[in-house]
């Protein structure tokens, strides 16, 4: 559980990295979307 919980954190503030570089606000929407269905499909589904 705390290397699930540390991945997260670490996901996490990459995202927030990569937020902070990029200035279109529309890209960083999509690509949270796109990572947050892709993450889902990873742990979730069989």
């Amino acid at each position: 559980m705390k290397r699930l919980i540390g991945y997260t954190m670490f996901v996490f503030g990459a995202g927030m990295l990569l937020a902070i570089f990029l200035q279109s606000e529309v890209l960083t929407v999509i690509i949270a979307l796109a990572l947050l269905v892709i993450g889902y499909n990873l742990f979730c589904c069989k």
